[in-house]
């Protein structure tokens, strides 16, 4: 005879404090006020969170109709959100929640009572920021995912989706476990009050479905570091090869964001496994048409190692220490996403934990980089980029 399962999350001993995990998000943004006809971008995003839950006070856990649940929020805070840089706009951009709006929400089970897999879902009204805007949307955007456990990490350097989507357009996608995204979307936003109120009949820019549906997910690395980045790129078009200079500052929320995940988090043996979440570093490129930006796919994870392989923590490294990437390129330019079809190694030397002088080079670049509908556009024959200033620690600045 079957065991009818009677778990509940009491049985957890889920510890009554919040959680600050850092976050790699993507969104897809139409510029303007005509959706159909305003500028894509799917911008990467990074920061931490803060989220309330059950049992700290306040926040209830309940059994009804046979499945547990607790409640959890997302709360608004001056450091608390995530940031990425646009190219349409040449800002930074910064998502927050609205102060004046509850951000709530639950984890619930999906079997009556089986703890997991679980439904995590909330009730997100956001605030959009850059250095001229400040933007707010009138409906609640759901958002929706399956976790398998609590904190909901995302397992190191495993992809957003099952599977691998290319460009900004719409298209159908398949998040992967500990992966929540945007259900009711498109989403307008407005110019916003003293209040945090959508205004006026004139969006200025929508949250839009693609393979960035406003999409996210918890990681817990032991490092985050913030660079500004500068270096060239080659790349080949019609026969010639052009060098493409290359910057971006992370005061911008530009330049690169580098994890690293000591054997603690990543649970996959000895050593430390490196992951590239970002990179944006803008130039100017005549055969592609002028003004391009260099980024690492959201969807293809740009995968690495710190170090030689058998360290047991972070603290072990020996300096200088080996920094290895399979960097997953894309090249952003006036008309299109170029994403290359396979992916880069770069190699360079971390002297020690703080990574100004840094170089990454590649030691043999032969990519193809194909245009949104699979035609190859150009190739990528040389990559070398430089870390600059950085933030070093265990959460991502917000406000510089």
């Amino acid at each position: 005879m079957a065991v009818t399962a009677k778990e509940t999350y009491e049985s957890l001993n889920i510890e009554p404090k919040p959680l600050r995990p850092h976050i790699l998000a993507a969104a897809t943004v139409v510029f303007g006020d005509d959706y159909y006809a305003g500028r894509r971008e799917t911008i990467s995003l990074s920061g931490f969170v803060q989220l309330n839950k059950w049992p700290m006070p306040g926040f209830q856990h309940r059994v009804e109709n046979g499945r547990a649940e607790f409640d959890l929020e997302l709360i608004s805070a001056p450091e608390v959100g995530i940031k990425g840089y646009s190219y349409v706009l040449d800002d930074r951009l910064q998502v927050l929640s609205n102060p004046y709006l509850p951000n709530t929400g639950h984890v619930r089970q999906i079997v009556p009572g089986k703890n997991f897999p679980a439904e995590f879902y909330i009730r997100r009204f956001g605030i959009l920021e850059t250095t001229t805007l400040r933007l707010a949307h009138r409906d609640v955007i759901d958002i929706r995912g399956i976790v398998n456990h609590i904190p909901p990490f995302k397992e190191p350097l495993t992809s957003p989706f099952l599977g691998r989507p290319h460009s900004d357009n719409p298209t159908e996608v398949m998040p992967a476990m500990n992966v929540v995204s945007g259900q009711n979307l498109p989403e307008a936003w407005y110019p916003a009050n003293d209040e945090n109120e959508a205004t006026g009949l004139v969006p200025t820019v929508f949250f839009a479905p693609s393979p960035g549906p406003c999409v996210s997910m918890l990681v817990d690395p032991s490092i985050i570091i913030q660079a500004s980045m500068d270096g060239a790129i080659k790349v080949e078009v019609g026969g010639r090869t052009e060098t493409v200079e290359l910057a971006g500052s992370h005061t911008q929320a530009a330049g690169a964001e580098v994890l690293l995940f000591g054997p603690e988090k990543h649970h996959g043996g000895s050593g430390i496994k490196a992951q590239l979440a970002r990179i944006a570093m803008v130039g100017n490129c005549t055969a592609l048409g002028g003004r391009v930006m260099l980024r690492a796919s959201f969807f293809a994870v740009s995968g690495g190692t710190l170090g030689d392989g058998t360290e047991e923590s972070l603290s072990r490294v020996r300096y200088p220490g080996e920094l290895h990437f399979d960097a997953q390129l894309e090249i952003v330019t006036p008309t299109d996403v170029l994403h290359a079809a396979s992916p880069v190694h770069l190699r360079g030397e971390l002297k020690d934990i703080e990574p100004d002088g840094t170089r990454l080079t590649a030691d043999h670049v032969e990519a193809a980089l194909l245009t949104s509908d699979g035609r190859v556009g150009a190739r990528l024959t040389g990559v070398e980029l430089a870390m600059g200033d950085a933030l070093v620690g265990t959460e991502a600045a917000v406000n510089v």
